[in-house]
């Protein structure tokens, strides 16, 4: 009796777990579809500068792929802290989240610089079609960055209450499809608005 209790009680869980991924999931898919509209919005609007400077103009190609291996390098230490937190290392866990936190702080510090530098040559968001467009993207990508630190923030207190829970495990799971997602995301941002823009 206490075997088929326990049994169906995991059967339960795994149950519980599937339709929570399944459900950020359907979250993802939607959210990628924001992000289609932005490419679209991008492609059509980039060459509208009005006069002033272009994507050649503002970006340093150095910087952006710096930004860029920032970006995959915290994909790699969150999945070496899932791997940590499949062995049941919490303090691996712990390390590698700290560290994927540290990464996604230091792309936003150096997005906030490239915001400085555009600003202080004088142009912003309402300069002309192509900065609306820019800002708006990148802008919004920088959001997505900064809900995934306070999501990291808010695992790591809860995984000092709570522990490695089945319910941690899902949590870990959803979040670490988010963070993959926004390297997906970056990678296109990087190919479409960056290196063709650099052609």
């Amino acid at each position: 009796m206490g075997y088929n209790m326990t049994a169906h009680h995991h059967d339960h869980d795994n149950e519980i777990r599937s339709k929570v991924v399944f459900g950020f999931w359907v979250y993802l898919m939607t959210d990628a579809i924001m992000f289609g509209s932005l490419f679209a919005t991008y492609a059509v609007l980039h060459n509208n500068t009005y006069g002033g400077p272009g994507i050649q103009s503002i970006m340093s190609l150095p910087h952006v792929l710096i930004q860029t291996l920032v970006v995959l390098f915290s994909c790699l230490t969150y999945g070496l802290g899932y791997v940590s937190l499949l062995k049941g290392n919490k303090g691996g866990l712990t390390l590698w989240l700290l560290v994927t936190f540290v990464l996604g702080l230091a792309f936003l510090t150096m997005q906030y610089n490239e915001y400085a530098c555009i600003l202080a040559g004088g142009h912003s968001w309402q300069s002309s079609a192509f900065f609306s467009s820019y800002f708006t993207m990148t802008g919004v990508y920088g959001l997505h960055i900064i809900a995934g630190l306070i999501w990291i923030l808010v695992l790591l207190v809860q995984l000092l209450m709570q522990g490695t829970t089945s319910t941690m495990n899902t949590r870990f799971t959803c979040l670490g499809l988010y963070w993959n997602y926004l390297n997906i995301i970056w990678i296109f941002i990087f190919t479409i608005v960056y290196l063709m823009g650099a052609i």
